[in-house]
């Protein structure tokens, strides 16, 4: 097979059905009787939750494509209509797991541990009492129904919001019979009601079953015949022309407003609805047979998520874990001093996130430090860092921060972060338009005697604290000169005019990353030609990008043995004779979401391990600005590489990749989670010393 041939589709995976796959290991945590009850719940609203951002982006992609004449296929040879139909395929399947999973297993479970979902059949005569006051005092002054005539057309339907389509007979006081009329739910109003204490100990009620329940007060008069929730899921990706853009912060401001009311590409609907109605909202919609999605039961399936803090059982939760905080950081004294002692490296959330915040606000209130700069994508609310920024700003400090704005999501958060910022003094920037700044970096320039000295962090997660206690990711605390003359290069081509730098330590997405993964993986080979040892193990959250899947293919021919912990998707086939014989793929699917990327190489001997925050997408290697930095210090680098080979030996959390496409879990034999075996590692009575 010559190197044409590594372009077959069959070598290919279809990146969307990837996506689906990925979403089906999450809900299989839903289904594992080992996993705490309410921490199957909630793994359940997070496949509901991963499932309703694929269609808004993924499949809201493809559509477009489509309404374009778009056919042409992707690397794996599939044509968007063919994608759209496996999609159907595999996501019906999916919602029809989710529902049978909550309906037969979960809330059975649920009730058998006194958490009970109160249903109308049985309801008490005091709990019908309550609710009937509760829908009269909190829903039904917020309720606007909408009757459906000539007069008044179909209303707009918000994004993922709870909807009621109500059918009733008779004419009211004008003498109208429409015959439908359509209640929306407020976002104001919990989706998941408890009710009193003295009613049943942890009973629930969701909106839907109250509105159902009660609607027909809203239609004095008429007699009503139905009433069935629906739900409609828009494109909400943002499209902003860069040729037409003067102020990127008002025209995502003006993208944002439009995204609530963006083209429908789902609707789901009770299971019992009207073939009429069905058809009906349909053609509002504008969509096809193949966009409805039938459940039987709340069509918002993933508000169920706050049942998790809503109920104060621990026992049907994980056991609570604190993280650790490396022994060089738990003396106090001077975090600068520390660094000049040589890096520290953390691993979120075995690894407490303090540390990085401390640093931060270390500089904030350090008189010797001159200026901070820093990257932001996703910070959350209440950002203690955020609020160092501020009081380094304040204090008359040179801040600089580069907000990404389109972080997808997040983009109101951002724009609103960027407003504090400015208002207390920092200079803000919004990166290079075109190029989402995605590099997670700290820079500390602070003047120690008669020079300046940089101290920077860098990692491959976001500045977020919550998200710090749920994703595993590393971050690096150094005083590396290098690292520190690359890092303010970096900092002066986003923020001036620069050519592209010349790095002396990192990997510089859109520029050298690239062209170094293919480069290391091409060494890789040729060591393993010439018989000297050669192997390459990465970690990362989906591997889509054809040049680097091809580069794996010619080194698994050369001999090289590849090690692929892929958490999400992959495009890559593992397991094809001649091809890919040598690469294996797995996903770590656990309690904590799988998030840190990690490239090793083995270089017949002289280990290269890097950190970074780009996967192997053509997005985070030609469409963003990424970095991967060594680590060099030979004890952290021995503590990455065993990190890594702890999770080739996970046999608990693990899914293998076959050649067919489909996953497997690992053969339970060591009976390891890696997860579990790092939450015991660095447990604060076994804290490692670094340094």
């Amino acid at each position: 097979m010559n190197d044409a041939d590594l372009q077959l589709p069959q070598l290919y995976f279809n990146r969307e059905l990837s996506f689906l796959e990925f979403n089906q290991r999450v809900l299989e945590q839903a289904k594992d009787p080992e996993i705490p009850l309410l921490e199957r719940v909630r793994f359940l609203c997070i496949s509901c939750a991963i499932l309703d951002e694929f269609f808004e982006i993924r499949v809201a992609s493809l559509k477009e494509l489509l309404e374009a004449g778009a056919i042409a296929a992707g690397p794996d040879g599939l044509s968007v209509p063919e994608q759209l139909k496996a999609i159907r395929v595999l996501a019906v399947r999916l919602v029809d797991e989710q529902y049978q999973l909550l309906n037969e297993v979960l809330l059975p479970e649920l009730g058998k541990n006194g958490v009970v979902f109160v249903e109308p059949e049985t309801w008490t005569p005091a709990q019908a009492k309550w609710i009937a006051e509760y829908f009269t005092r909190e829903v039904e002054p917020v309720l606007s129904p909408l009757a459906l005539d000539p007069a008044r057309p179909f209303p707009k339907i918000l994004n993922k919001s709870l909807n009621f389509a109500v059918v009733v007979e008779g004419e009211d006081g004008f003498g109208r019979n429409s015959g439908l009329a359509v209640v929306q739910a407020p976002r104001s109003l919990p989706r998941l009601i408890k009710l009193p204490d003295e009613l049943g100990n942890r009973n629930f009620v969701f909106l839907g079953t109250i509105v159902e329940a009660f609607v027909a007060t809203l239609f004095a008069g008429m007699k009503m015949r139905g009433c069935y929730q629906f739900r409609v899921t828009r494109n909400s990706d943002l499209f902003v022309e860069q040729e037409e853009v003067d102020d990127l912060l008002r025209a995502v401001e003006g993208e944002l407003a439009s995204r609530r009311y963006g083209d429908a590409v789902r609707l789901e609907t009770a299971h019992d609805c009207p073939e009429e109605i069905l058809s009906y909202l349909l053609e509002q919609f504008g969509l096809a047979a193949d966009d409805l999605y039938k459940v039987s039961g709340p069509v918002n399936l993933n508000r169920l998520m706050a049942l998790y803090d809503l109920v104060d059982r621990p026992e049907l939760k994980y056991s609570a874990f604190t993280p650790s905080i490396p022994d060089r950081l738990k003396v106090g004294g001077d975090v600068f001093a520390t660094l000049r002692g040589g890096d520290i490296l953390l691993h979120h959330p075995f690894q407490g996130f303090g540390p990085v915040t401390d640093f931060v606000k270390h500089a904030a209130n350090d008189p010797q430090v001159l200026a901070i700069k820093q990257t932001l994508y996703r910070v959350g609310s209440d950002s203690a860092i955020v609020a160092a920024l501020v009081d380094a700003a304040a204090a008359g400090k040179d801040v600089t921060v580069i907000i990404e704005l389109r972080a997808r999501f997040d983009e109101e958060a951002n724009i609103e972060l960027a407003t504090k910022l400015q208002e207390a003094g920092a200079h803000v920037m919004y990166g290079v338009f075109g190029f989402k700044t995605h590099a997670k970096l700290v820079m500390v320039v602070r003047r120690e005697e008669k020079s300046l000295r940089r101290y920077c962090h860098l990692g491959t997660g976001n500045y977020h604290t919550k998200t710090a206690r749920l994703y595993t990711d590393y971050g690096l605390l150094t005083a590396d000169e290098s690292i520190g003359e690359d890092i303010h290069e970096i900092f002066l081509q986003l923020t001036g005019l620069t050519q592209v730098p010349k790095l002396r330590k990192l990997l510089h997405a859109p520029f050298s990353l690239h062209q170094a993964l293919l480069a290391k993986i091409e060494r890789e080979a040729e060591h393993a030609r010439a018989g000297k040892p050669a192997r390459v193990i990465a970690k990362l959250n989906a591997l889509t990008e054809p040049t680097v899947i091809q580069a794996l293919y010619r080194a698994s021919r050369a001999g090289v043995e590849i090690d692929l912990i892929v958490r999400g998707v992959c495009c890559l086939r593992p397991s094809v004779r001649g091809v890919s014989d040598r690469i294996r793929v797995r996903s770590i699917v656990g309690r904590f979401l799988e998030h840190s990327r990690v490239y090793y190489f083995e270089n017949a001997g002289a280990q290269e391990v890097y950190c970074g925050s780009a996967d192997w997408m053509d997005r985070n290697l030609f469409r963003r600005i990424e970095i991967a930095f060594p680590i060099e210090e030979p004890e952290l680098k021995a503590r990455v590489a065993g990190d890594l080979m702890l999770y080739l030996k996970d046999d608990m959390q693990a899914w293998v990749l076959g050649s067919e496409g489909h996953y497997r879990r690992a053969a339970a034999e060591g009976h390891i989670s890696a997860q579990a075996r790092l939450m015991s590692l660095y447990d604060e009575r076994l804290a490692l010393t670094e340094g």
